[in-house]
């Protein structure tokens, strides 16, 4: 690739995208599409599928990526291991490493398959080697404590996509990308606040932002972020409405006659999803039946086994997914979710869900404020406020802005790609 294009690549947790940006027409920028169910889309699912083939008396291990392996994975009569959100392991020091029907395979490993992929489906389209790239990274990862936590984050993810084939990589806040994006639509100079809302991060920023600003990073005023969003919405909904009907919270007998609780921490794994394909193991598996036998009900564990026995978390996960965006437009909803042994047809309410969440909203609300703190401004002095990213559309989200900065300060577009347009312009910098 020649020096003069930017490449810009969004690594998210639930979605990925890879933009090109050309220095001869001002702000142009393309992304890279995909099939997907005879369209292209955008969007690269972070989605790792496996499956174990056997031919000829061999046996070889076989992965698809992105809008791909979804396929591969619903065309399937007995499911693969399907991996999601494996960006949120990144600063976890204590999963380096998984099994896969019988070999270990390094973390750094499966995520360079996904990057691998994206990349070459990208020179394809954009008709360019791509060796070099800016890269998104959040301000705060997923199950990040300390800025070390974030390092080695930012380094094991570094290491992925030497091993995708990217030979230069720059970082760049994720927050950051999205405004250089917005930027570029601007005739004007504005001091703004981003929010970046991913599948596992919510990410701010402040910055002065306009067509008299040329040395960006120095315009950065501050960062701050939670390893939130989505996805911890998400488990509140799994929490609520889904695990009770698996047996969450009812009794069991143990082995010495004792009426004790099931087991609570199989239900914690299932509201993380990037947690719930690891469930399937053996000892998993043995622990749940033992349940099964003992519980008071034991028909909610024998759905429970079901959904990790078979690998459904993905059509588990859209339909919670549906339940979250309906209850954006709508102050009711069913959540459904059907395989012909679990049934679920559950109502949730807007306002339920709503009071679920005020927990994660707190946190972010308290992340807006360091920013603005560090930043050495008042929330009047914002001019522009740029949300983006899937939960931004929450309007329990929205509000808290909405509050802050009043409605007609608020902008939104382009909310899955503008991180992946903003870094690619940002490469021509």
């Amino acid at each position: 690739m020649g020096p003069h294009y930017g490449i810009g690549f969004d690594f998210g947790t639930t979605n990925s995208s890879i933009a090109i940006a050309n220095p001869e027409v001002k702000g142009e920028t393309r992304l890279a599409s995909f099939p997907f169910a005879g369209a292209l889309t955008e969007s690269f699912r972070s989605v790792l599928y496996l499956e174990q083939l056997k031919q000829a008396g061999r046996t070889t291990l076989k992965s698809w990526t992105g809008p791909g392996a979804i396929e591969e994975y619903l065309a399937a009569d007995t499911k693969g291991r399907l991996v999601q959100s494996l960006k949120s392991f990144l600063s976890s020091r204590s999963l380096l490493a998984t099994e896969v029907f019988g070999k270990s395979m390094a973390l750094e490993d499966l995520i360079a398959v996904m990057l691998r992929d994206v990349r070459v489906a990208a020179e394809a389209q954009f008709e360019v080697p791509i060796r070099h790239a800016v890269v998104g990274r959040p301000v705060c990862f997923v199950g990040a404590e300390t800025e070390a936590d974030n390092e080695y984050a930012v380094g094991r993810l570094r290491v992925a996509l030497t091993k995708a084939g990217f030979e230069d990589v720059s970082f760049e806040l994720e927050p950051a990308g999205a405004a250089f994006f917005y930027e570029s639509t601007l005739d004007h100079d504005e001091l703004i606040l981003i929010g970046d809302f991913g599948g596992g991060t919510s990410d701010f920023s402040v910055l002065r932002v306009g067509p008299r600003m040329r040395e960006r990073k120095a315009n950065i005023l501050s960062n701050d972020g939670v390893g939130l969003a989505g996805d911890a919405f998400d488990a509140r909904l799994v929490r609520n409405v889904v695990s009770p009907a698996l047996g969450a919270g009812t009794m069991m007998r143990s082995s010495v006659d004792k009426v004790l609780p099931v087991p609570n921490w199989v239900y914690m794994k299932l509201e993380r999803w990037h947690h719930l394909s690891f469930l399937k193991s053996k000892e998993t598996l043995d622990m749940l039946e033992t349940v099964k036998r003992q519980a008071f009900e034991p028909d909610g564990i024998e759905g429970l086994l079901h959904l990790v026995r078979s690998d459904l978390g993905y059509y588990l996960h859209q339909s919670v997914q549906k339940a979250k965006a309906d209850l954006s437009r709508h102050e009711m909803t069913i959540l459904n979710y059907s395989d012909g042994i679990v049934e679920l047809h559950e109502p949730v309410r807007r306002v339920d869900f709503e009071r679920w969440i005020e927990p994660e909203l707190a946190e972010i609300e308290r992340a807006v404020d360091r920013a603005l703190s560090a930043a050495g401004v008042d929330k009047n002095d914002i001019e522009r406020v740029f949300l983006t990213g899937g939960t931004s559309f929450v309007p329990a989200v929205r509000r808290v802005f909405e509050t802050r900065f009043g409605a007609e300060r608020i902008r939104a577009g382009n909310e899955f790609t503008s991180v992946a347009r903003g870094l690619a312009l940002s490469g021509l910098a």
